[in-house]
């Protein structure tokens, strides 16, 4: 990263994720034309990055490549938009492995998360993520020219991703995000949150999110440990305790103004690109 970027906070806004309904916020875009729409609306607003997940049709999370299909196409009809696009390959529990993969292969996204290992999600189902599928899929983002996010819900994720490198299925310098607060993973403290990031190898780059009422305790403790924050209705639907957040837009346009207030600026996509050492183009269209 240049010196001249060093004062860029890329902000990441994910608009949707895999559970939140209409039900726990009116605002949540559920189908590929809300997101597409929320993502360029947050875009102007500030954000760098555009974290995706998809539902289907009864708003159910899914992994099918005609909803990121349509979904990306949206996004890129608006063709001043060169907002990153980060595709999740987590996005149902129900999905095969290579419904985790096939989006990767055909829409070639800047980005797509890799959660680098298993876990007791919510206490309530397993995610799986084993040792083979993480270095398939890693192997497949190399061959796509794929930016991993590596996400990490404890710190045994850093160490996997880690290890993966020296495996080659992934390649430095790593970018994490540090998603603190999900039940069944680490707790959304600061203390939890300066452990992981003194454990970030040099050169890399790291965000951080905290779920939930952790959301705001994790944004200020990103900014000042020099990392990228992440804001949206996946983490969090509300703006303040016992205010439901009006839109997405609204969640980046206060972390704008906070990073701007700190002294710092927020990144462009270009500049977010630089920063994480993305090479590709935007993500094709199909």
């Amino acid at each position: 990263m240049s010196q001249g970027l060093s004062n860029k906070r890329i902000i990441t806004i994910a608009p949707t994720g895999a559970w939140p309904t209409k039900q726990n916020n009116p605002a949540m875009p559920m189908t590929p034309r809300e997101i597409a729409d929320d993502v360029y609306a947050c875009w102007k607003a500030g954000a760098a990055v555009a974290h995706i997940h998809v539902r289907d049709d009864e708003g159910r999370p899914v992994m099918t490549l005609d909803k990121f299909s349509e979904t990306v196409r949206l996004i890129r009809e608006h063709k001043d938009c060169d907002i990153v696009i980060n595709l999740t390959t987590s996005g149902s529990p129900d999905a095969t492995d290579e419904e985790r993969l096939q989006h990767l292969k055909v829409l070639k996204p800047d980005m797509a998360s890799l959660d680098c290992g298993s876990m007791n999600w919510q206490h309530k189902f397993v995610a799986v993520n084993t040792p083979e599928f993480l270095d398939k899929l890693g192997r497949t983002m190399l061959e796509n020219n794929v930016k991993p996010e590596i996400e990490v819900f404890e710190t045994g994720m850093l160490y996997e991703a880690l290890y993966l490198e020296k495996q080659g299925a992934v390649k430095a310098p790593i970018h994490f995000q540090f998603a603190l607060g999900v039940p069944g993973g680490m707790p959304a403290t600061i203390e939890n949150l300066v452990f992981l990031v003194n454990k970030v190898p040099e050169g890399c780059t790291w965000g951080a999110v905290g779920i939930g009422k952790a959301s705001m305790p994790v944004f200020l403790g990103t900014l000042a440990l020099g990392g990228h924050p992440r804001v949206g209705f996946e983490d969090n639907v509300m703006y303040k305790y016992g205010e439901l957040a009006q839109s997405n837009v609204q969640l980046v346009e206060r972390a704008r103004r906070i990073i701007e207030d700190a002294g710092y600026e927020a990144a462009t996509p270009e500049e977010a690109r630089q920063i994480l050492g993305i090479t590709q183009g935007k993500a094709k269209t199909i």
